[in-house]
């Protein structure tokens, strides 16, 4: 049994991949953002008291202004946290300020994944870029599926010393999903333990099951999975169509993969994905 069957069995006894999840270091949700996270549950979550949470980081404050500035997110110049929160909305907020917890917490410091979180957070806002222009879902959710949907990744080059290798080669793969020769070689994948990290971080169900299956693209064409998750893994696919075209690599392998179930979800032609990809990519050449 993976990790995935696991997670996607929570109420299943003991067996013996629990050995493997424990042994996985997952970082526990910062104090930060379960604070976040009780104000945005409240009956009536109060901008000011988002802003005070935001404003007790000085780091944080900095890194919110410049991501709220961006041209994916609008272009609008706010001036300070207050603004942003005007701007953005307090979701989107505690979705930026999500991310930003999340590169703190998860170093990737080592050579193999020197453009961990550039790639990450450029998904993220990519995600938001689809989101909004498509009109489909929240934005919020979107930019944080886009931001941790390979957050698994630096947890297992830390748990396993030839992981490297493994993802490295699972990239290259034309043919089968990302996640079978992870699952092949440790018995988990980057996205099961993405999915773990999630449910840990209280994110939402929504969001955990989407990094679960965002390399499974079957889920697209079934119709009992939430419409949440279809649609962030539809999203997801076109994202990493345009990163692959801004880093000048041509069409991904990915797409190759699961872009025409992707186009048949979100009953989008070719020419109207080309237009929508060119202008994402003209979005990160903006900034």
């Amino acid at each position: 049994m993976s990790t995935a069957t696991a997670l996607a069995r929570p109420s299943a006894a003991e067996d013996p991949v629990d050995a493997l999840i424990k042994s996985i270091r997952i970082p526990p949700r910062p104090s930060l953002l379960a604070e976040l996270q009780r104000e945005l549950a409240s009956p009536d979550p109060s901008p000011e008291t988002v802003g005070r949470i935001v404003a007790s980081d000085v780091g944080m404050s900095g890194a919110l202004l410049k991501l709220a500035n961006s041209a994916v997110y609008g272009g609008r110049k706010a001036k300070s946290i207050e603004q942003a929160i005007l701007f953005l909305g307090i979701n989107q907020v505690a979705a930026l300020m999500t991310g930003l917890l999340a590169r703190r917490a998860i170093p990737a410091n080592s050579a193999a994944l020197a453009s961990f979180w550039d790639v990450s957070t450029r998904r993220a806002q990519a995600m938001v870029f689809l989101s909004r222009r498509l009109r489909i879902g929240e934005q919020d959710v979107a930019h944080t599926f886009g931001l941790f949907c390979d957050t698994g990744v630096p947890l297992l080059m830390e748990r396993f010393a030839d992981y490297g290798a493994t993802y490295a080669e699972a990239a290259l793969d034309a043919e089968r999903p990302f996640t079978a020769l992870e699952d092949e070689r440790h018995a988990t994948s980057h996205a099961a333990v993405g999915c773990l990290l999630a449910r840990t971080w209280g994110l939402s169900g929504d969001i955990g099951w989407a990094i679960l299956h965002h390399h499974d693209y079957t889920v697209l064409d079934d119709a009992d999975s939430p419409a949440t998750v279809r649609s962030m893994v539809a999203l997801s696919l076109l994202a990493e169509g345009a990163i692959s075209s801004y880093q000048g690599h041509g069409e991904s392998l990915e797409w190759n993969k699961g872009g025409a179930r992707a186009m048949a979800y979100l009953g989008m032609s070719e020419d109207e994905k080309e237009e929508l990809l060119d202008e994402l990519v003209e979005a990160f050449h903006d900034e």
